[in-house]
C-alpha cells in the first residue's frame, strides 16, 4: 500500500497545489491548511465572472504496475466532490475522475477501482484515452465545482463555503 497521510510541516504544504476558476475570470477561491491529523481543503465557490470550480492537487511517486483501487479517508460537508487521477499523455495531462458524495460531518472511507474513473480534459468526456494504470498516475487531486453544490446554482448565486477534511490517501 502506498498512501499520502503525513501531513505535518511547511515542505507537506508546499506539495498541495491550488487550481481555482479565476484561470478563467472566476472569483472562486480554495485553500489548503494543515491541521494535526488532516489536510483540510477549505474556501468559498462563486458564479462571479462564470466561475464555479475550485481544485487541489498532490503529486504521486512512482506507483507499481498493477495497482487497482484507491482509498480515501474523509469529512465532508455534504457536497459532492470529484477525486481525480492525473497521468501525462503526450505532453498533456489527463485526468480521470470519479465523484463521490459526502454527508454533512461523517467521516468516511471510501475505495474506487482505477478501471471505474473516466477521462475528462478540459470538461471534455475523452472516451478513446488510453486505460488509467497505476504507474502513470502523478497526480491525485480534489475538485470542487458549482454544479455539484446541495443547492440548486440557479436558484441561488451566492458564494458558498466548503470544506473537506483528507485523513488518508491510499493506493492499493
Amino acid at each position: 500500500m502506498v498512501g499520502i497521510n503525513d501531513y505535518t510541516g511547511s515542505e507537506e504544504l508546499a506539495n498541495w497545489r491550488i487550481t481555482n476558476d479565476s484561470v478563467m475570470g472566476g472569483k472562486s477561491q480554495g485553500e489548503i491548511i494543515l491541521a494535526q491529523d488532516r489536510v483540510l481543503f477549505t474556501g468559498e465557490i462563486s458564479l462571479e465572472n462564470n466561475g464555479g470550480f475550485t481544485s487541489t492537487f498532490h503529486p504521486v511517486t512512482s506507483l507499481e504496475p498493477g495497482i487497482d483501487t484507491i482509498s480515501i479517508d474523509v469529512q465532508g460537508d455534504g457536497h459532492i466532490y470529484q477525486l481525480r487521477l492525473v497521468t501525462i499523455v503526450d505532453g498533456y495531462r489527463l485526468s480521470y475522475k470519479q465523484d463521490f458524495a459526502t454527508s454533512l460531518n461523517e467521516r468516511q472511507q471510501i475505495t474506487f477501482k482505477l478501471s471505474d474513473f473516466q477521462a475528462y480534459f478540459r470538461g471534455r468526456n475523452i472516451d478513446n484515452a488510453p486505460e488509467l494504470t497505476s504507474e502513470n498516475i502523478v497526480e491525485v487531486g480534489f475538485l470542487l465545482n458549482f454544479t455539484k453544490l446541495i443547492i440548486h446554482p440557479k436558484k441561488n448565486h451566492k458564494p458558498k463555503t466548503f470544506s473537506l477534511s483528507i485523513f488518508k490517501i491510499s493506493f492499493d
